[in-house]
């Protein structure tokens, strides 16, 4: 399946690991059937009082066998789980590198514990793709063709009997699991992944399903979803064991076949009864290395539909990762402009951007104001790169950005969005997400500009940033984006929760430090954009003005009734 072809490809980068783990287990079949079948002749032969030399031989033979088989059972398991760590490895790598450019899209489609789900659950059930799919047909063929090969040197018929059994096992069994194994294996993949998404959402939702008293009514929910599951979980290892039960019914039927054919040959005459006993312990022999047969289908449906929803979900997005491979220059101030550019999210009747065109010079200072929904938040993913617009064009330094990598675009940009997240771990580890080295003078220093000169370095975050206030979160996030060096400044918000006097002594220290960088400032409070260069007002994805404070005053329109909503908010007098 073209679902499985990253999984062949990992196979492929690992062959020299499978390649010993297959002739381990061959090797260890072989010596399998090798030991019991010298342990069976050693019994025959006893019986007939054979010369010393003779059991001394065929017992260093059972012994040395013995540790053949070990040596290389054990040697066949460290490579084949060598070889499937090592897959899973790089799985996890390619997969997280196609799913970080597109995962605003992603998080918009699916549920965060479905993709949580598809994260873990899925890419850890691909490591049975070779263990228990690719590698037993091979091991089984083997070891079945050089037994058939020794067992005909005896008789024929035994060797046509453990064909029949081979195909029985390879196919019959197989076949009759796989009939209703499809149906049984939906339901448990889907209430598994119904339980991880009750779950993730009963976790971060604790407080306030608490608060609402409903805390006890999702628990029952989940109590239910978690029977759900077991019950098909069990349905489904009730269906694996019929697998397995047939399995050593079609062993113990060809022995019998074997016993009862040989039994025959002897009395004929074509056979020596001293072989009967090698040929009843090989057969039994070489079936237990089919064991994994009758199991197969279900772990290579399991593989499939892992796979499967892995490939939705890297393809299910609009964004593509692209390569690009044009730079965003960093040692000056980023021009911006926006050409006629129209963004709609999937799904939505109305566009989030509606042919928007603006331009941001190098160095200046803008602000976009408007109400909530208006698509303010939107531009500052665009030119994140963490969306790509539906039509027109956004072009940094007058390079288009879909030419430009998305790493080079994140160095330049000194980000703070509407909901940062924080670490678990301490200030500092928080402050320094950039990787570069600052001395602890220089992150004190940092925090007082924000206002924050009784929070230590030391001082420990929780995660998601629990035990910190909405007002310390923002000044956090500003600190951490006062410690980087990039030339234009994405602002949605970041002082939202702030006082206003607290929120006039941090932008003062933003502004002073962005003096000379491009700055785009995202708010709803209208105070303090006087010293903006520009003032865009947005509504319903539109822009509806743009000019300098002033002007726009001077205009009395939409900004204008704004501003003046905002005086009588806060008890002043509305402008004249």
């Amino acid at each position: 399946m073209n679902e499985l072809a990253m999984m062949s490809k990992a196979m492929i980068q690992e062959r020299k690991d499978i390649l010993l783990s297959i002739l381990g287990g061959f090797v260890a079949g072989i010596a399998g059937v090798g030991l019991f079948s010298a342990s069976g002749y050693m019994i025959a032969q006893t019986v007939f009082a054979p010369p010393l030399y003779t059991l001394i031989v065929l017992t260093s033979m059972v012994k040395l066998l013995g540790f053949v088989r070990a040596a290389s059972r054990y040697g066949e398991r460290l490579y084949s789980h060598r070889a499937t760590f090592s897959m899973l490895s790089r799985l996890r790598t390619s997969f997280f590198a196609k799913l970080i450019p597109i995962t605003p899209g992603i998080l918009n489609k699916n549920r965060s514990g479905d993709l949580l789900a598809r994260i873990v659950g899925d890419v850890e059930s691909l490591q049975n793709y070779f263990l228990r799919v690719a590698y037993p047909p091979i091991i089984v063929v083997m070891v079945f063709l050089s037994t058939v090969l020794f067992t005909s040197v005896y008789s024929l018929w035994v060797a046509c009997l453990l064909v029949l059994g081979m195909l029985i096992t390879a196919f019959v069994v197989p076949g009759i699991v796989l009939l209703g194994q499809r149906k049984i294996h939906g339901r448990v993949r889907q209430q598994r992944a119904l339980l991880s998404t009750e779950v993730t959402e009963v976790l971060y939702g604790f407080r306030d399903l608490k608060v609402y008293g409903q805390l006890e009514q999702r628990e029952q929910q989940l109590q239910q979803a978690s029977a759900a599951l077991a019950l098909e979980q069990q349905r489904a290892a009730g269906h694996l064991l019929l697998g397995q039960s047939m399995h050593i019914f079609v062993t113990y039927l060809v022995t019998w076949g074997v016993l009862v054919v040989g039994a025959w040959l002897i009395m004929d005459g074509s056979l020596a009864g001293v072989y009967l006993a090698m040929l009843i312990l090989a057969t039994q022999t070489v079936f237990e290395e089919a064991t994994a047969m009758a199991v197969l289908p279900v772990y290579k449906q399991d593989s499939e539909h892992a796979a499967r929803r892995l490939t939705e979900t890297v393809q299910s997005s609009d964004v593509q990762p692209a390569q690009p491979g044009g730079q965003c220059a960093t040692e000056q101030a980023v021009s911006v402009q926006l050409s006629h550019v129209t963004f709609q999210y999937e799904g939505e009747w109305r566009a989030a951007l509606n042919d928007i065109s603006i331009t941001f010079p190098p160095g200046s200072k803008t602000a976009i104001v408007g109400p909530s929904g208006s698509g303010k938040s939107t531009i500052v993913d665009l030119l994140l790169k963490l969306r790509e617009p539906t039509s027109g064009d956004i072009q940094l330094n007058d390079v288009s950005l879909s030419k430009l990598d998305e790493e080079s675009i994140w160095q330049t940009s000194n980000v703070v969005l509407q909901q940062g997240h924080f670490f678990k771990g301490t200030v500092r580890d928080n402050l320094l997400l950039n990787g570069e080295e600052h001395a602890d003078e220089q992150l004190a220093a940092v925090l007082n500009k924000v206002q924050l000169p009784n929070m230590s370095l030391g001082d420990t975050v929780y995660e998601k940033g629990e035990n910190l206030s909405d007002g310390e979160k923002q000044r956090l996030a500003l600190a951490r984006v006062m410690l980087r060096s990039g030339r234009m400044w994405l602002l949605d918000e970041p002082t939202s929760s702030l006082d206003y006097v607290t929120e006039q002594h941090v932008l003062q220290q933003v502004f002073a430090q962005s003096a000379d960088d491009t700055l785009l400032l995202i708010c709803h409070r209208l105070t303090g954009l006087e010293k903006m260069d520009q003032i865009v007002v947005m509504d319903r994805g539109m822009i509806v003005e743009t000019g300098s404070f002033k002007e726009l005053m001077e205009q009395q329109g939409y900004f204008y009734e704004m501003k003046n909503i905002e005086l009588q908010m806060i008890g002043d007098q509305p402008s004249a």
